[in-house]
């Protein structure tokens, strides 16, 4: 019997970010002749964010495994961008014209429709996927924004723009759609009303939505189901809370909590869906522990190996260290003791964009390794403020002996940050409690954000021996982004958009149920 040969399923990917979500899609059987989804156009606002979006898009015009050698030479630093893509003119006009740095609301929608109907050249099947940025509806963002006296939730137009994923369904009407916010999205209110139900019911009738909105759509008709990837549940019969999604109960090693709606056209309704399948955590080390060790920086001294290992063993000689042995915390003055005693500058130092090959470097799983990248990129570290060294020693260390990260309350007095919440905190009022927070070895770390790019205070490494915040490859790592994607931009950048992808590994397996349905 002749095997059936079929087309790569179109994907259009809005507010698309690095394209956590889309390198998902792509990666479900890319080593087979043809892929099971093609990202036709992904679209996102900012510049740096599209630059590593097009680089990808870039990569991905290739075949599985057979990327020219340029690329590499690329992510080594060896060519710069307007080499390689001057290099291979078909390849970077395919990824210019797939990657659009636009920002929806404010481009001409007709342009938008115009291109995602070039694009799709009249697909019944297809597929559209993004999250409207998050910020407004994050409890963080809300906390952050509730003491600004001018700031009023219903004028921040961020609570709006999944209105623009909305007119998309209804112009264009996919077969399916995957949608991701924010947890904080379940209480978000708008006008004294949960924006949460309004979403849900808009997206089962698009059209019609748009069309109180006082928008126009070419398709008025028709309609979504939504269900739940987390629950055998659809929308009507469920609790809201089955929208969210617990990534490290599907094998991926962070604790992130995710809203994801998973919408099926009406004509599709023989199709149910299947859940995320469960699998065993996955721990931070096993995706951590293979990368090379690498010192943290000294922001407002001199910087280099010697001063920064003088300046970690002068914990033996302070106070604080003496007056946690007797503070019942014996366990934790030993393990310091230990670290200090073997404490050694790493070879490679601080890091840097691209560290070569070094037996330091070990072949980690098939999903991340990629034997010809021949090294790792986006891995340098930060510096940090002396004192917070000792801290992040302190609290290592902690993590160490006591398989837990420390509370403020767990410091030593001298070891406090000159910080207006540390004292409200131990007063028993603002939450500061875990403002230093060590990833643990045995454990899925915690939620990676965008407030990475802030500092490392949330994002300590949990070997006491480095004494740093996470480098963007270790985070990436922990939002499951293969080695060989490069993140574009300075390192704050960089943060910044590791911290709001999708985890490409969770995509595929979205991806993966997606495809069950369509086929």
């Amino acid at each position: 019997m002749a095997t059936m040969v079929h087309e790569a399923i179109p994907v259009i990917d809005l507010f698309a970010g690095p394209g956590g979500l889309g390198e998902g899609f792509s990666a479900l059987n890319q080593s087979k002749s043809t892929p099971s989804f093609k990202i036709h156009l992904s679209i996102e606002k900012d510049p740096i964010a599209h630059e590593t979006l097009e680089l990808r898009a870039f990569f991905r015009q290739f075949p599985h495994g057979k990327a020219p050698e340029d690329y590499y030479q690329h992510l080594r630093g060896d060519l710069s961008r307007v080499e390689l893509f001057g290099n291979h003119p078909q390849a970077a006009s395919a990824a210019s014209r797939e990657a659009w740095n636009a920002e929806l609301g404010k481009v001409d929608s007709a342009e938008v429709r115009r291109r995602i109907r070039a694009e799709l050249a009249g697909a019944n099947k297809w597929v559209l996927i993004g999250g409207p940025p998050c910020q407004a509806y994050s409890n963080a963002g809300r906390s952050r924004n509730k003491g600004k006296l001018d700031y009023v939730p219903e004028d921040d137009p961020r609570q709006y723009l999944y209105l623009e994923y909305l007119q998309i369904l209804a112009d264009h009407r996919p077969a399916v759609f995957v949608m991701e916010n924010v947890k904080g999205l379940l209480s978000a209110t708008l006008n004294k009303k949960r924006i949460f139900d309004r979403i849900l019911n808009d997206l089962q009738s698009p059209g019609e939505a748009i069309t109180r909105e006082g928008r126009q759509s070419s398709r008025v008709r028709g309609g979504y189901s939504i269900y739940s990837l987390e629950q055998p549940s659809i929308f009507g019969s469920c609790s809201l809370t089955d929208f969210v999604v617990h990534a490290e109960r599907h094998g991926i090693p962070q604790a992130r909590h995710r809203i994801i709606l998973l919408g099926i056209r009406d004509d599709l309704l023989h199709a149910i869906p299947q859940t995320l399948a469960v699998c065993d955590a996955v721990p931070a080390r096993e995706v951590l522990d293979d990368l090379p060790r690498l010192r943290s920086g000294l922001s407002i001294s001199e910087d280099s190996p010697d001063s920064w290992k003088d300046w970690i063993r002068s914990a033996i000689s302070r106070n604080w260290l003496r007056s946690i042995k007797g503070n019942g915390q014996a366990d934790v003055y030993n393990t310091i003791v230990d670290t200090l005693d073997k404490l050694r500058a790493p070879r490679i130092d601080r890091g840097g964009e691209f560290i070569h090959r070094t037996s330091e470097i070990k072949d980690s799983s098939e999903w991340f390794f990629d034997p010809r990248l021949g090294g790792v990129c986006n891995h340098s570290t930060r510096a940090h403020m002396p004192d917070d060294l000792h801290r992040y020693l302190f609290a290592a260390a902690f993590a160490q002996a006591r398989n837990k990260s420390p509370k403020l309350r767990d410091f030593p007095i001298e070891l406090l940050p000159a910080h207006r919440n540390v004292e409200v905190t131990s007063r028993g009022g603002i939450d500061f409690d875990d403002r230093f927070r060590v990833q643990l070895w045995g454990s899925p770390s915690t939620t990676i954000t965008s407030h990475i790019s802030k500092d490392g205070h949330y994002y300590i490494h949990p070997d006491a021996t480095q004494c740093r915040s996470l480098t963007v490859r270790e985070a990436a790592r922990l939002q499951t982004f293969p080695d060989n994607y490069f993140f574009c931009g300075g390192r704050t950048a960089q943060y910044s958009q590791v911290g709001n992808a999708v985890p490409p590994l969770m995509a595929r397996a979205i991806a993966q149920i997606v495809w069950n349905v369509l086929r």
